[in-house]
């Protein structure tokens, strides 16, 4: 007999049985076959777990169990977007049987179908550059196009950038979160949230519904969002970052790890570089470097996904595409007057024969609309 939903909900409720502790029995029955339900469990399991669990299979209306299976089962009937996952579910991502620890049981929103696509991993720093935010974004793009979903934390910084690249390229992306599917978290990703929701999208988390975001909980769903990937990319890291602690798990899980080089004076590539120099990570410059190193992973690019935008940073790389009024001249005697290179306030006001008050509100306007950045020396024009 297999385990149903409401009997994986069981499990998890279980104080004490958490996914280190069943994960030995896992693989243990893997050689000698899975035990039969309930008695092959109960008689596996520690006495102090099999007794509660005794109780609850032959007594479920006096069982302290009874309140979370019938929670779980209640939130997953409450909408259609509401899934709980488990081994045996059909959806269920059979990358995670992989790892030394697969969680117990998973509560998702949102789209299940975008757990059939091959996912790659994208994590940073929570405070980039405005290159890294710009070389998150091109990837996700280009890996989008390559028939990829993206996985990440919805953290500030990287994260961000990297899913709603996805989200717009008309791509999927994977949110995997310390906190229940619920919660927003952090609060300013509310419209990340949404967009996730109303897209190609799907929310995952061990935790149940309404479980609020603790910092012990982050380093567990790290192991998650590399583990239901193919490979990490590191696009910004610091020397000490959760960022790095993604590249381990990774490695540890026998995934791919890619990271982004940067400059030397950034302390934000700082890790990056280290990853690379210690040979833990492959130095991409653009997409077709990591399938190169993916190799056996490869998977056939979907022909609906070759339609999607493309983008990349690098030698060789391809532009996003562009509306026919972005491909056009500058509109205006400002746009005109900028280009990759940083060009100083003062020189904006000779060449266009504006004051600073009126350039800083046309500046601010612009760069809210991600046609223009502030740099080191200046403003410039950017590629969108």
């Amino acid at each position: 007999m297999s385990l149903t939903t409401r009997d994986w909900l069981a499990l998890q409720a279980l104080p004490g049985l958490g996914p280190a502790r069943l994960a030995p029995l896992i693989r243990r029955w893997q050689v000698s076959g899975e035990p039969v339900w309930p008695q092959g469990w109960l008689a596996a399991l520690p006495s102090h777990l099999a007794q509660p669990l005794r109780l609850w299979l032959d007594h479920p209306s006096r069982s302290p169990l009874a309140a979370a299976v019938d929670a779980g089962l209640e939130w997953e009937a409450a909408d259609r977007r509401h899934h709980l996952l488990h081994p045996g579910h059909p959806a269920w991502p059979a990358l995670l049987d992989q790892l030394p620890d697969p969680p117990t049981l998973l509560w998702a929103k949102g789209d299940l179908e975008v757990l059939g696509l091959p996912a790659m991993a994208m994590v940073g720093t929570r405070r980039p550059t405005r290159e890294g935010q710009d070389n998150a974004a091109a990837f996700s793009r280009a890996l989008v196009a390559r028939g990829f979903g993206i996985a990440s934390g919805m953290a500030l910084g990287i994260d961000g950038a990297a899913q709603w690249a996805a989200l717009q390229a008309g791509g999927a992306t994977i949110g995997v979160l310390g906190c229940g599917v619920d919660v927003i978290y952090p609060p300013r990703h509310a419209g990340l949230y949404r967009e996730i929701l109303a897209g190609q999208g799907l929310l995952l988390s061990e935790h149940p519904p309404a479980t609020r975001a603790h910092p012990r909980f982050f380093p567990r769903r790290n192991r998650l969002i590399t583990g239901l990937a193919q490979g990490v990319l590191i696009v910004e890291a610091a020397e000490k970052s959760g960022s790095l602690v993604s590249a381990r798990l990774a490695l540890e899980q026998g995934r791919e790890v890619f990271a982004l080089p940067g400059s030397i004076h950034n302390p934000q590539a700082s890790g990056c570089l280290r990853l690379i120099r210690q040979g833990e990570a492959a130095l991409v410059r653009d997409v077709d470097d990591m399938l190169e190193e993916l190799g056996a992973w490869q998977t056939p690019v979907p022909p609906e996904a070759t339609r999607a935008p493309l983008g990349a940073v690098g030698e060789g790389a391809k532009a996003p595409a562009m509306k026919a009024d972005q491909a056009a001249a500058p509109s205006s005697p400002l746009l005109a007057a900028l280009s990759d290179a940083p060009t100083p306030l003062d020189l904006l006001v000779d060449q266009t024969g504006r004051s600073v008050a009126e350039l800083q509100l046309e500046l601010l306007e612009l760069e809210l609309e991600g046609r223009v950045a502030q740099a080191a020396g200046g403003w410039v024009r950017r590629g969108r």
